[in-house]
């Protein structure tokens, strides 16, 4: 059994699409050539076969002579069991040639696309992601595919136009001549079509980011009516992606129609002058007969010339959407060789918010992007002038910041795959197998406990009991409901147990009862560990150690939250607001949920 993709494939070469194909077929020599020594092998031993039966004609009953006749038999046999044989192996390594080059892009663009992190979503939509891993992996695993078959195809015309020339100069010439002549007619009928193909790929993308964005969205659409909206242009979106297809199955007929007439006029041309050849005795009657084999089996290799040129291009055209991600670069680096500092204070002087090491700091802002900015800079998903202690933030290697300072958004998303393992993911694991076996005990026990506390914290204890830890979560969590989600990913964030832990609106789909208690644990869950809420509600600003009040993108209150209510009418403002908002779409999201119980 061989491994697919290989394991460590190197880094692409992303400079073209050529190189990118060029790259890959590196990587495949041995399986390419040994596909398309098999597809010429194939390939060549059907050409020769019109000549075996031509010969056991002339020789065999022309002429009268039983043995040569079941010698040409006999070659008839042989070459009919090799290109058995060889069309067999061929076939194996066509596959191999297909998948391997698929999961091999796959490979590279799913560790490329890890790579770049916050930064694809930002650059290219769901949709062209989604049609990357679908489409343009299966056009690159088609370019190599075809080179099998393509070779067998070169080969075996040229070695027929050759037993052609022998026979009748004519012929060959028409058949040399004929073949590129054929191909450069059916060239220009490529283009129309990969431009329709090429505009329907767009259309499906963008229809692919329309329905993730209503799927997201539903039980809000639900809540406000907006159901109906969203259906019609979603409907009429997909309107534009069929006639578009309807545009592609046009240009893709005329094409298949052009590789049936153009083979055909020249198959016909071949036989009715091989027919007058024989008339006027400048052919035998043997090869005659093998004229007209020569005509149908030229169909094929032809045909296939055609498509080498499609899926290569096409491959090409994939390989460009391949390359333009690969070319991408994260918005942030690596970060530099400083050591990160252990309890110190983490200032973001954009702001001027200085969170304390151990506090529960909330920041509540006018804007909510604003506090979203400050999020995303204080966990370095944003590059600012952050100071950690006495370095600064940019200055700490990533992976030591992604290790000791944990963001979670409500953009974040649940894993397919088993609960227990999703909720405990990114928790020190135990140790391996040369640990003594009492350490990964402990060790266990006390993930099990941290898991246990960040569930209580969560109030996701009754929801991880009604499914049990041993559920398996489909695809972004799609069978719970947005506050279940909300209590799983706050769960989680909490047993990862960070240095320092930075929430987004971690109770904004939940009702007020399950927040006030969320608000009340929080505290006690992230004891002597430092934490900081962006949050308005008021719920969770009440048992904050500290809130600070941004407007405009800066620090212009500090304080607790009843003091600042007391002494800033703006941070006042902002709060109630909030929390009209908040009960409205808590409302709406208890109406959503009840909407889809069972009747």
């Amino acid at each position: 059994m061989r491994e697919l993709p290989p394991p460590e494939p190197g880094a692409a070469d992303h400079r073209s699409p050529l190189r990118y194909l060029l790259w890959v077929a590196r990587l495949l020599v041995p399986s390419l050539a040994a596909g398309m020594c098999f597809g010429i092998a194939c390939m060549v031993a059907q050409a020769l076969m019109p000549a075996a039966i031509g010969r056991a004609i002339d020789a065999g009953l022309v002429g009268g002579d039983t043995g040569a006749l079941l010698a040409w038999s006999g070659v008839l046999l042989a070459l009919g069991a090799w290109a058995a044989v060889t069309g067999t192996m061929r076939h194996r390594f066509v596959v191999f040639n297909w998948l391997s080059a698929a999961y091999l892009t796959l490979q590279v663009v799913t560790r490329h696309a890890t790579r770049l992190g916050a930064t694809l979503p930002k650059r290219l939509a769901t949709g062209e992601v989604v049609s990357v891993g679908l489409a343009d992996i299966s056009h690159v695993g088609n370019a190599m595919e075809i080179s099998a078959r393509g070779a067998g195809a070169i080969v075996s015309i040229v070695v027929v136009g050759v037993i052609l020339l022998v026979a009748s100069p004519p012929l060959g010439l028409i058949v040399l001549l004929g073949v590129p002549l054929m191909a450069a007619v059916v060239a220009p009928l490529l283009r129309p079509l990969h431009r329709a193909q090429h505009r329907q790929r767009e259309l499906v993308g963008e229809l692919t980011t329309r329905s993730g964005d209503i799927v997201a969205g539903l039980r809000v659409l639900r809540g406000i009516g907006g159901e109906q909206v969203f259906a019609d242009r979603y409907r009429a979106e997909s309107q534009a992606v069929r006639w578009a297809g309807v545009r592609v199955a046009k240009a893709d007929a005329l094409l298949d129609a052009a590789q049936v007439l153009l083979p055909g006029l020249l198959v016909a041309l071949v036989t009715w002058l091989g027919a007058r050849f024989a008339i006027n005795g400048t052919i035998s009657v043997g090869q005659l007969v093998a004229f007209y084999g020569y005509a149908f089996f030229l169909i094929q290799p032809m045909r296939t010339l055609t498509e080498a040129a499609d899926k290569i291009t096409k491959g090409l055209v994939s390989a460009g959407r391949i390359v333009r991600i690969l070319a991408m670069r994260p918005d942030l680096s690596g970060g530099g060789t400083a050591a990160a500092p252990g309890r110190a204070d983490l200032v973001d002087i954009s702001s001027g918010l200085v969170v304390r090491p151990g506090w529960l700091l909330a920041v509540a802002a006018a804007e909510p992007a604003d506090a979203q900015a400050i999020a995303e800079r204080l966990s370095r998903f944003a590059d600012g002038e952050v100071a950690w202690g006495a370095v600064r933030l940019r200055d700490v290697p990533m992976e030591t910041v992604r290790r000791r300072i944990l963001l979670t958004t409500n953009a974040d998303r649940l894993f397919s795959g088993r609960l227990g393992d999703e909720l405990t993911s990114g928790t020190p694991g135990p140790p391996g197998d040369t640990a003594d076996t009492a350490d990964t005990a402990d060790t266990a026990d006390a993930a099990a406990d941290r898991l246990r506390t960040a569930l209580h914290a969560a109030c996701a204890e009754d929801l991880v009991d009604d499914v049990g830890l041993d559920s398996h979560v489909a695809g972004a969590g799609r069978e719970f409901s947005g506050g279940q989600q909300q209590r799983l990913r706050l769960a989680r964030a909490l047993a990862a147990d960070p240095d320092v832990l930075v929430l987004v609106e971690p109770t904004s789909a939940v009702d007020a009862h399950t927040e006030a208690r969320i608000a009340g644990r929080l505290a006690k869950a992230r004891g002597g560990r430092t934490t900081v809420l962006c949050t308005t509600s008021p719920l969770v600003l009440d048992h904050a150690d500290h809130v600070a009040y941004v407007e405009n993108g800066r620090v212009v209150a500090e304080g607790t939250h009843r003091d600042l209510l007391a002494a800033e009418p703006r941070y006042a403002a902002t709060v109630t607001r909030a929390e009209s908002e908040l009960s409205e779409l808590s409302e709406l999201s208890e109406l959503s949920e009840l909407s889809e119980l069972p009747e």
